[in-house]
Protein backbone atom coordinates (compact mmCIF):
# COMPACT_ATOMS: atom_id res chain seq x y z
CA UNK A 1 0.00 0.00 0.00
CA UNK A 2 2.41 2.48 0.84
CA UNK A 3 4.41 1.93 -2.40
CA UNK A 4 1.17 2.47 -4.37
CA UNK A 5 0.61 5.96 -1.91
CA UNK A 6 3.80 6.91 -3.02
CA UNK A 7 3.50 6.22 -6.36
CA UNK A 8 0.50 8.67 -6.51
CA UNK A 9 2.62 11.58 -4.39
CA UNK A 10 0.49 10.57 -1.30
CA UNK A 11 3.64 10.72 0.92
CA UNK A 12 2.12 11.27 4.35
CA UNK A 13 -0.33 8.27 3.96
CA UNK A 14 2.69 6.27 2.70
CA UNK A 15 4.62 7.26 5.96
CA UNK A 16 1.70 6.03 8.06
CA UNK A 17 1.47 2.85 5.85
CA UNK A 18 5.88 2.33 6.54
CA UNK A 19 5.08 2.97 10.30
CA UNK A 20 2.05 0.30 10.86
CA UNK A 21 3.93 -2.33 8.23
CA UNK A 22 7.14 -1.41 11.00
CA UNK A 23 4.68 -2.07 13.96
CA UNK A 24 3.26 -5.23 12.59
CA UNK A 25 7.16 -6.47 11.99
CA UNK A 26 7.60 -5.86 15.63
CA UNK A 27 4.40 -7.53 17.11
CA UNK A 28 5.37 -10.96 14.67
CA UNK A 29 8.35 -10.67 16.55
CA UNK A 30 6.93 -10.53 19.95
CA UNK A 31 4.26 -13.48 18.61
CA UNK A 32 7.71 -15.39 17.79
CA UNK A 33 9.41 -14.58 21.40
CA UNK A 34 6.00 -15.97 23.12
CA UNK A 35 5.57 -19.26 21.30
CA UNK A 36 9.02 -19.86 19.64
CA UNK A 37 10.71 -18.91 16.54
CA UNK A 38 10.04 -21.22 13.67
CA UNK A 39 12.32 -21.30 10.75
CA UNK A 40 9.60 -20.68 8.08
CA UNK A 41 8.98 -17.51 10.26
CA UNK A 42 12.82 -16.71 10.09
CA UNK A 43 12.32 -16.86 6.61
CA UNK A 44 9.33 -14.91 5.77
CA UNK A 45 10.73 -12.49 8.29
CA UNK A 46 13.98 -11.74 6.30
CA UNK A 47 12.46 -11.76 2.98
CA UNK A 48 9.69 -9.56 3.30
CA UNK A 49 11.46 -7.05 5.28
CA UNK A 50 14.34 -7.07 1.92
CA UNK A 51 10.94 -7.37 -0.53
CA UNK A 52 10.04 -3.63 1.32
CA UNK A 53 13.42 -2.04 1.46
CA UNK A 54 13.55 -2.45 -1.94
CA UNK A 55 9.78 -1.57 -2.82
CA UNK A 56 9.93 1.82 -1.00
CA UNK A 57 12.32 3.56 -3.46
CA UNK A 58 10.31 1.59 -6.68
CA UNK A 59 7.56 4.12 -5.66
CA UNK A 60 9.67 7.46 -5.73
CA UNK A 61 10.77 6.08 -9.04
CA UNK A 62 7.55 5.42 -10.13
CA UNK A 63 6.14 8.77 -8.80
CA UNK A 64 8.62 10.92 -10.69
CA UNK A 65 11.02 9.40 -12.79
CA UNK A 66 13.05 11.70 -14.37
CA UNK A 67 14.09 13.26 -11.07
CA UNK A 68 14.51 10.02 -8.94
CA UNK A 69 14.65 6.94 -11.24
CA UNK A 70 18.64 7.29 -11.12
CA UNK A 71 18.52 7.62 -7.13
CA UNK A 72 15.95 4.96 -6.48
CA UNK A 73 18.51 2.87 -8.88
CA UNK A 74 21.45 3.39 -6.86
CA UNK A 75 19.54 2.96 -4.03
CA UNK A 76 18.16 -0.61 -4.75
CA UNK A 77 22.09 -1.40 -5.57
CA UNK A 78 22.43 -0.62 -1.86
CA UNK A 79 20.11 -2.57 -0.70
CA UNK A 80 21.11 -5.38 -2.75
CA UNK A 81 24.67 -5.20 -1.36
CA UNK A 82 23.48 -5.03 2.33
CA UNK A 83 20.95 -7.76 1.73
CA UNK A 84 23.21 -10.28 -0.18
CA UNK A 85 26.34 -9.22 2.71
CA UNK A 86 23.61 -10.29 5.46
CA UNK A 87 22.56 -13.16 3.91
CA UNK A 88 25.97 -14.65 2.70
CA UNK A 89 27.65 -13.98 6.24
CA UNK A 90 24.38 -15.86 7.91
CA UNK A 91 24.93 -18.77 5.71
CA UNK A 92 28.10 -19.38 5.85
CA UNK A 93 28.05 -18.49 9.77
CA UNK A 94 25.49 -21.17 9.79
CA UNK A 95 27.24 -23.81 8.17
CA UNK A 96 30.26 -23.58 10.10
CA UNK A 97 27.88 -23.16 13.40
CA UNK A 98 29.44 -19.97 14.36
CA UNK A 99 26.66 -17.71 16.00
CA UNK A 100 26.96 -14.33 16.26
CA UNK A 101 26.36 -13.60 20.35
CA UNK A 102 25.40 -10.19 20.20
CA UNK A 103 22.39 -11.58 17.97
CA UNK A 104 21.64 -14.58 19.20
CA UNK A 105 17.74 -14.14 19.65
CA UNK A 106 17.46 -13.95 16.04
CA UNK A 107 15.82 -16.63 13.92
CA UNK A 108 19.03 -16.57 11.29
CA UNK A 109 22.79 -15.75 11.80
CA UNK A 110 22.93 -12.06 12.08
CA UNK A 111 26.13 -9.61 11.30
CA UNK A 112 25.22 -6.04 12.23
CA UNK A 113 25.94 -2.47 10.13
CA UNK A 114 25.99 1.15 10.04
CA UNK A 115 22.63 0.90 8.32
CA UNK A 116 20.42 -1.58 9.68
CA UNK A 117 16.53 -1.80 10.21
CA UNK A 118 16.11 1.51 12.57
CA UNK A 119 18.25 3.44 10.21
CA UNK A 120 16.32 2.04 7.28
CA UNK A 121 12.87 3.34 8.68
CA UNK A 122 14.12 6.17 10.28
CA UNK A 123 15.32 7.67 6.22
CA UNK A 124 12.09 5.92 4.54
CA UNK A 125 10.12 8.29 7.15
CA UNK A 126 12.85 11.50 6.26
CA UNK A 127 12.22 10.61 2.47
CA UNK A 128 7.96 10.75 3.12
CA UNK A 129 8.53 14.06 4.91
CA UNK A 130 10.48 15.48 2.55
CA UNK A 131 9.67 13.72 -1.21
CA UNK A 132 11.51 16.61 -3.12
CA UNK A 133 14.91 15.79 -1.46
CA UNK A 134 14.92 12.01 -2.45
CA UNK A 135 17.72 11.87 -4.43
CA UNK A 136 19.81 13.96 -2.10
CA UNK A 137 18.77 11.69 0.80
CA UNK A 138 18.63 8.18 -1.48
CA UNK A 139 22.69 9.28 -2.28
CA UNK A 140 23.51 9.46 1.23
CA UNK A 141 21.92 6.81 2.81
CA UNK A 142 23.14 4.77 -0.33
CA UNK A 143 26.62 5.83 0.88
CA UNK A 144 26.42 4.80 4.25
CA UNK A 145 24.98 1.32 2.78
CA UNK A 146 27.99 1.40 1.50
CA UNK A 147 29.73 1.56 4.69
CA UNK A 148 28.15 -1.36 5.38
CA UNK A 149 28.91 -3.54 2.04
CA UNK A 150 32.51 -3.07 2.61
CA UNK A 151 32.09 -3.60 6.71
CA UNK A 152 30.52 -6.87 5.75
CA UNK A 153 33.05 -8.22 3.18
CA UNK A 154 36.19 -7.49 5.51
CA UNK A 155 34.68 -9.11 8.36
CA UNK A 156 33.54 -12.15 6.11
CA UNK A 157 36.98 -11.85 4.72
CA UNK A 158 38.42 -12.42 7.76
CA UNK A 159 36.43 -14.43 9.88
CA UNK A 160 35.66 -16.97 7.12
CA UNK A 161 39.52 -17.17 5.97
CA UNK A 162 39.95 -19.02 9.60
CA UNK A 163 40.34 -22.85 9.42
CA UNK A 164 37.19 -24.53 11.10
CA UNK A 165 38.14 -26.29 14.58
CA UNK A 166 37.74 -29.84 14.54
Amino acid sequence: MAVLLIAISSYSAALACILINRIMDGLDGSVARLRGPTDRGAFLDITLDFVFYGAIPLGFAIAEPEYNALAAATLLLAFIGTGSSFLAYSAISHKRNEAVHAYSGKGIQFIGGLTEGAETIAFFAAICMFPASFPYLAYSFSAMAGFTIVFRWYWGWQQFGKKLQS
